[in-house]
C-alpha cells in the first residue's frame, strides 16, 4: 500500500465521518495523519524546502560590524 493510497483512504474516513463533539478527537488524528503522510510524499519526491542539505559559505571577518535580522517570529531567521 502506497503513500498516495492511504492518503486516499484517510480523506474518504474524513469525508463519511460525521463531524460533532464525539468525533472531534477522532478527525483530529486523522488530519494529523493525513499532514505527516502529505510530508513524507513531499519528501519522497524530492521537493520540502526548508533548511538542511543546502551547501552553506563562510564569510571571512573583516572589521567591525553589527547585522540585525528582523522579521516576525518562526520564518526561519535563524537559519540565515
Amino acid at each position: 500500500m502506497g503513500i498516495t493510497e492511504k492518503i486516499r483512504e484517510i480523506e474518504a474516513e474524513m469525508a463519511r465521518t460525521q463531524k460533532n463533539k464525539a468525533t472531534n478527537y477522532h478527525l483530529g488524528t486523522l488530519k494529523a495523519k493525513l499532514a505527516k503522510l502529505k510530508d513524507e510524499l513531499l519528501i519522497e519526491q524530492g521537493g520540502g524546502g526548508g533548511s538542511g542539505g543546502g551547501e552553506g559559505f563562510d564569510v571571512q571577518s573583516k572589521g567591525d560590524a553589527r547585522v540585525a535580522f528582523i522579521g516576525f517570529p518562526s520564518v526561519g531567521k535563524s537559519s540565515l
